[in-house]
């Protein structure tokens, strides 16, 4: 009996992998640049601001705002220290923060708990009367706080920006915060209340430190909103001693000239303190807006 063996026949071998990207990779780098054009038009204005900042006004006078410094310096800076009275108006605005916004969350803290997990008469009534303050614009109800203002003798006093600071912040922290107590157990509350506690102590020993990220994101954007306020600190405030830093930026705008670098400068000194504060607790503001559920 004779075996024959018959060699292997080379087969021609398919080629499985393409130099060449594929539809998903070409969409994917198509993506990336959009988005990467989209940051530039984003940052720009905060790059252009930067360089406004560092160079001196005769040079923006001379060659445009958009075009390079020829020369840089860091004096802008010094003399709009100066300018803008931001020895003053930071330690009014730094006094009005840190009073109006742990009150401002914490109202709407106790507000939005009462509204999510209580069961209290007329709470339908009571949360469209707080989401209606959402829709009153701020520049009509000018005349009428500044007359009641005056007329309790709180004008041209940072503690009299307390009120309406608080009025027309509490119904969005109420609205983000009862949408984030609403997500947490109820079984959680009825075992505290089998165990004795009261609705006080389930407040503030379980649904505050349940809470963290929602409350950090709430009074940093409230901190945001009141450190950048306008408006009624124009209307309310009249002297130099009791201005804030919006109003204090003012002072770099006169009759007959502009100080444009110096309120580039300006600018920068007074959204320092927001830069620092979302850097460091960014984390937190990320986990507060998307936060939907409750772990462990």
């Amino acid at each position: 009996m004779t075996l024959t063996v018959q060699a292997p026949v080379d087969l021609p071998l398919e080629t499985t992998r393409s130099d060449s990207p594929g539809p998903k990779g070409r969409r994917g780098l198509v993506m990336t640049l959009v988005l990467a054009v989209i940051a530039l038009f984003w940052i720009s204005p905060l790059a252009l601001l930067v360089i406004t900042a560092v160079r001196p006004l005769s040079d923006f006078i001379g060659n445009g705002p958009l075009s390079w410094p020829a020369d840089f310096t860091w004096k802008n800076f010094s003399d709009a220290w100066g300018i803008g009275n931001f020895a003053t108006t930071y330690r009014n605005s730094a006094i009005l923060a840190i009073i109006k916004v742990p009150l401002g969350v914490l109202v709407s803290a106790m507000l939005g708990f009462a509204l999510a997990k209580l069961r209290m008469k007329f709470r339908r009534t009571v949360m469209f009367t707080v989401f209606l303050g959402l829709t009153i614009p701020i520049y009509i109800t000018i005349v009428p706080v500044f007359i009641m203002m005056r007329s309790a003798g709180m004008t041209d006093s940072i503690f009299g920006l307390i009120g309406p600071y608080l009025a027309f912040g509490i119904p969005f922290e109420v609205l983000v915060l009862q949408s984030f107590f609403r997500q947490i157990p109820d079984e959680i509350i009825e075992a505290a209340k089998v165990d004795g506690a009261g609705d006080w102590r389930v407040f503030f020993t379980m649904i505050l430190p349940l809470s963290v990220p929602a409350l950090v994101t709430v009074a940093i954007l409230d901190a945001v909103a009141t450190w950048n306020e306008f408006l009624f600190a124009l209307i309310l405030l009249n002297s130099d001693a009791h201005k804030t830093i919006p109003v204090g930026l003012l002072n770099f705008q006169g009759q007959f000239a502009n100080n444009n670098t110096g309120l580039a400068a300006g600018i920068l000194i007074a959204v320092v303190p927001i830069l620092i504060a979302y850097t460091l607790l960014q984390r937190w503001i990320v986990g507060g807006l998307t936060a939907g559920s409750l772990k462990g």
